[in-house]
């Protein structure tokens, strides 16, 4: 198949191109009128899927809920906002729940599926710092235990690729170690660690900072706390919910001018109140939240829980309202979380040997097209 536009995100910049597919793949970059078009989108942008790591449902389900039509449902309708790729995410939970959950996901991806791409699975918590809590059920949040990680990793069948985790209670980082030797990304949030221990982290292995701000400690000149950290360390990924109700526009654009073009990543944080009438009151994680008319979720307690964010309006937040380059922005939807969970060799641009993952977006953010692998997904 050609597909061809006068606006392709190739080799960090716009140009007027053809892609050829072949299968799954693209098999090469053509200039562009080189061959018959088999789609010809004019004049509209052309960049790459968007992934999205952290999100926990959408469309009344939840990673937690552990069924697979819910899943499925989920995976078939996400691309309506470009996402190819995805790694569904749990909240913390007994052991039987979070259990579940990952061999739910598994079963889903033996079984097959349409869609976005499951990349793998999010394990938020259950090693989370109590005070930073956030929405996180505190009865649940435990220590760090390498022999009941054990047990969620086989459960998986290997595919949890992030965990969530206050690497300051992991006793001499024997969890962080054994993630670190197992492929598995260990992002520090949800954590009180002060800048020292988030630098142990580190150094200890985490790669990443969870939903940067939100669920950890705070910056100040004297103390930087984790958030210092997060913007200190700058070959370390950071991720960022860029709704506007997590963070105001001017701590999103602090935070991009810290990180830079290669280690930004926009999550959503999403819920299972995503796509729901305001107003919807749902259990997440044991406690109920309801959809706020600004688009997010709170407990009943007053604080924020996570969103209902579009990855292809988050692109909008960014460019538009927050002043973030283009390219900063595009690349912490497509490369970044691609160069984070190491599929940076066929997922993140466009680029012959790469999968077919293409979302064809108008100049107002809405997507007209996605192509998953090659398919016409949307």
């Amino acid at each position: 198949m050609i597909i061809q536009s006068k606006r392709v995100w190739v080799v960090d910049t716009w140009m007027p191109c053809q892609i050829e597919t072949e299968g799954e793949k693209i098999k090469a970059i053509l200039p562009y009128g080189t061959k018959t078009p088999d789609e010809d989108y004019g004049n509209e942008r052309v960049v790459p899927g968007f992934l999205d790591i952290h999100t926990h449902g959408a469309y009344g389900w939840d990673t937690n809920d552990a069924t697979e039509d819910g899943l499925r449902n989920w995976m078939k309708n996400i691309v309506k906002e470009g996402v190819t790729g995805i790694l569904p995410t749990t909240i913390t939970q007994s052991e039987e729940v979070l259990t579940n959950a990952v061999k739910n996901v598994a079963k889903v991806v033996r079984d097959g599926y349409e869609g976005a791409e499951i990349l793998g699975i999010h394990f938020e918590g259950p090693y989370l710092d109590q005070v930073y809590k956030g929405a996180q059920p505190e009865q649940y949040c435990v220590p760090a235990d390498v022999e009941q990680f054990k047990r969620y990793w086989e459960a998986s069948d290997h595919l949890i690729r992030v965990i969530t985790m206050a690497t300051e209670h992991d006793k001499d980082y024997a969890l962080t170690h054994f993630c670190v030797d197992h492929g598995v990304r260990v992002s520090q949030g949800h954590s009180s660690a002060t800048y020292q221990q988030a630098l142990m982290g580190v150094a200890n292995g985490a790669m990443g900072m969870t939903h940067v701000y939100n669920g950890m400690t705070k910056f100040h000149h004297r103390d930087p706390g984790l958030v210092g950290a997060a913007l200190r360390f700058n070959d370390v990924y950071g991720e960022l919910i860029c709704d506007g109700n997590h963070s105001t526009y001017e701590a999103i654009y602090d935070f991009y001018q810290a990180k830079g073009p290669h280690h930004a990543i926009m999550i959503t944080d999403s819920l299972m109140v995503k796509s729901l009438p305001v107003g919807t009151r749902v259990p997440f994680g044991g406690q109920m939240i309801t959809l706020m008319p600004d688009g997010s979720a709170h407990l009943d307690a007053g604080s924020l829980a996570g969103s209902t964010l579009n990855v292809n309006r988050g692109l909008e937040i960014l460019v538009e309202k927050a002043g973030v380059p283009w390219l900063s922005a595009i690349n912490s939807c497509t490369i970044n979380p691609a160069s984070y969970l190491g599929f940076e060799d066929r997922k993140g641009s466009i680029q012959a040997g790469k999968d077919a993952d293409l979302v064809v977006l108008a100049d107002n953010y809405d997507v007209i097209m996605t192509y998953t692998r090659g398919k016409k997904a949307f």
